[in-house]
């Protein structure tokens, strides 16, 4: 093969550079769009999704010379400050995060995005606990970025994104047990106490760098405190309207979603719904979904399922406002805007 650069850019891709970029690009994103069809947890999408790009990674290193390409996905696809500003580097902002440095590093953020971030989405819902994880993940990458604007270091790793987690768990619910491995131990923790302890290692491990009492070492720390605070400034922004109320002090985040319905009220495609005759009714995909639900909704899980969904493809009937999902009691839509708009299967207003 002849000898060329290692592409950096878009612009730099050869036909084979480009196919790897696409089994990349299908390894991240297949798992979302498989949560979306199937209803199932962006959270364990995102572990999926890290998993494979990780396998990926691993298989390119392995074979990827052979197969015509020059591509290595760290070289394309880490974040590296003094290039960052430029518009043919600015993909390295979200491609970091899907880049690691070892199995190790990898286990230890789905470890963090699975025990931490499964029963944050069932408090906040999946498209919110998507805005924090793509915020924490920004945030960490600009932490870095301002805090090391010459580096041609490459940084990857989703990190900051799990640390955006623990933020932003700990600003809206801080008194939910999680169990989670911490001082040695495996138990259920409150997650202000696991976040205040891996904040206060990042912290010190920052200090004791600028002290000289320690080496630099190969962790962007920086990144990790960058993304944990931004995810704390905003998430209480963010969990407004969130099945889960943000006065919710019970500290059971697993008492969220279909596992506390208990028994459901009794609905039917006889009794009608609040968008027949509404000044914003269903369009024909929603219409599709209602009849599902009417059809598959008698149990309490497929219930709520069909109802995020319906909460996803419509708008309040009243106003067209954006709609959502409590999970407390019996699963029911109510409208973002104005609470008194509609509240059902229970009641319309």
């Amino acid at each position: 093969m002849e000898n060329r650069m290692i592409p950096l850019t878009f612009s730099q891709l050869s036909v084979g550079d480009s196919i790897w970029l696409l089994l990349f690009f299908l390894a991240a994103i297949g798992p979302y769009i498989a949560a979306r069809i199937n209803r199932t947890p962006v959270s364990l999408a995102t572990v999926i999704s890290l998993m494979l790009v990780a396998v990926l990674q691993f298989l390119n290193a392995l074979i990827g010379t052979t197969t015509g390409s020059d591509f290595d996905p760290v070289f394309f696809g880490a974040l590296i400050p003094a290039w960052v500003l430029e518009p043919s580097h600015f993909h390295r902002l979200f491609f970091a995060g899907w880049l690691h440095g070892g199995a190790m590093h990898v286990l230890g953020n789905i470890l963090v995005v699975a025990l931490i971030g499964i029963p944050l989405e069932g408090r906040l819902g999946a498209r919110r606990w998507l805005v924090v994880y793509i915020l924490g993940l920004l945030g960490g990458n600009i932490a870095w970025c301002l805090t090391h604007p010459d580096s041609t270091v490459p940084a990857l790793g989703a990190s900051g994104a799990c640390f955006g987690l623990l933020g932003g768990y700990m600003v809206c619910w801080p008194n939910d047990k999680v169990v989670f491995p911490l001082i040695f131990l495996i138990r259920a923790w409150p997650i202000g106490l696991i976040a205040l302890i891996r904040l206060g290692f990042e912290v010190y491990y920052v200090y004791s760098i600028d002290a000289g009492r320690m080496g630099g070492g190969n962790v962007a720390h920086l990144a990790h405190i960058g993304g944990f605070f931004l995810c704390f400034a905003v998430a209480r922004v963010v969990a407004r309207g969130a099945p889960s109320s943000l006065d919710d002090d019970s500290g059971d985040p697993y008492a969220m979603g279909a596992g506390n319905l208990g028994t459901v009220p009794t609905i039917s495609e006889e009794d009608g719904h609040p968008w027949i005759g509404a000044d914003f009714p269903l369009d024909a995909v929603s219409e599709r979904v209602m009849k599902r639900l009417f059809a598959e909704g008698d149990e309490p899980e497929t219930r709520l399922a069909w109802l995020e969904e319906l909460a996803e493809q419509s708008v309040c009937p009243v106003c067209g406002s954006r709609i959502d999902v409590k999970t407390e009691g019996n699963a029911r839509i109510f409208c973002t805007k104005h609470s008194t708009h509609i509240d059902w299967p229970k009641e319309l207003v």
